[in-house]
């Protein structure tokens, strides 16, 4: 469904109560009693999750699974599946400038590709109280996984050209496969790019930030939406995150939220930052409780401020942590918003 997000974000920003989108669909496992296999080879099953989502949480958008497998599967990698925790790309396809001029770019469609497409759809089609935000990952941290983590950060000092070549390669994919969430009625996708928090500012701006604002500029309108998620410490990047353009940009728990919002336009959303690990998934509602209301506190001057999770709500998290981290937020709103306007 077509909504104008230009109006989304104005009501965000202008708005006296405070707004959520945690990035979270695993846990709508426990509402549909689903798998974690199931959910994420089979669109029915996980769209079943995420309407589930919708239904129990007010949440501002709805987001399809953060699977950041999935790219690097369509390119030729080998996935370990469990029916408990999320796909791991294993392997290796680039190990230097041959393996790299050779690598197929994929067509959309391919693999698991075109179960999300379709989650896409069907949330698109079906949820139309709030936009819809698939999530795919981004282009540095697709490079990694089609090298490894320890080659690719030797390759962008010593062999930056080979890592340029996979680069394009994944940019074009990431594009076309952003455009295609788009035709699906997406109003947007969630960019998880974390590899990108373990490199220098400058390498930030040439290997990442660099790829991405060309894809921004390529998908992003007034109805179409990049948020880019970055969970890694990204304390010294924020300018260049900035840089891409990304309407929205999402934070992990590693960083000082209110730190980092001082560097963000206006202009632009800031989104996070309660830890999924240790709050979401092993905390406590109590504690929950008492990390929404500080953080809600510590970002009380920011205007275009939106309470997240600090990464993906993880597989197993008590649906009593969900509802008290929106329970927080209601009670923080019911104190903050006037009660003429509330009436």
């Amino acid at each position: 469904m077509k909504t104008d997000l230009r109006k989304w974000k104005r009501s965000i920003v202008e708005s006296a109560a405070r707004s959520a989108l945690p990035v979270m669909s695993y846990p709508g496992l426990e509402l549909t009693g689903r798998r974690v296999i199931d959910a994420v080879t089979d669109p029915e099953h996980q769209f079943a999750c995420i309407e589930q989502l919708a239904r129990r949480y007010p949440a501002i958008a709805a987001v399809t699974m953060m699977d950041l497998s999935v790219e690097a599967e369509a390119f030729g990698a080998q996935v370990r599946f469990s029916e408990t925790e999320v796909p791991t790309p294993i392997g290796t396809l680039v190990t230097d400038m041959a393996s790299a001029e050779q690598l197929r770019i994929p067509n959309v469609g391919e693999k698991r590709t075109s179960v999300y497409l379709k989650v896409a759809e069907l949330a698109a089609a079906r949820i139309v109280d709030r936009p819809v935000f698939a999530c795919h990952i981004g282009p540095f941290s697709l490079a990694a996984r089609l090298f490894d983590m320890k080659t690719i950060m030797l390759a962008v000092r010593r062999q930056p050209a080979l890592v340029h070549v996979v680069l394009g390669k994944c940019l074009d994919f990431l594009t076309a496969y952003t455009l295609a969430f788009k035709a699906a009625g997406a109003n947007g996708v969630v960019m998880a790019e974390p590899a990108a928090g373990l490199i220098s500012p400058k390498q930030c701006d040439e290997f990442s930030s660099h790829y991405v604002r060309r894809m921004v500029e390529t998908v992003q309108d007034d109805n179409f939406f990049v948020i880019l998620h970055n969970c890694g410490d990204t304390a010294m990047l924020v300018n260049s995150m900035v840089s891409t353009g990304a309407a929205g940009l999402h934070f992990g728990n590693v960083v000082s939220l209110p730190e980092v919002a001082k560097q963000i336009p206006r202009g632009q959303l800031v989104f996070g930052n309660i830890e999924p690990a240790g709050v979401f998934c092993l905390g406590s509602p109590d504690q929950m409780e008492s990390q929404v209301r500080s953080l809600l506190n510590d970002m009380e001057g920011f205007d275009n401020f939106v309470l997240s999770s600090g990464c993906d709500v993880p597989p197993g998290s008590p649906l009593a942590n969900i509802d008290a981290f929106f329970a927080a937020l209601g009670h923080y709103n019911a104190q903050r918003v006037p009660r003429a306007m509330r009436d």
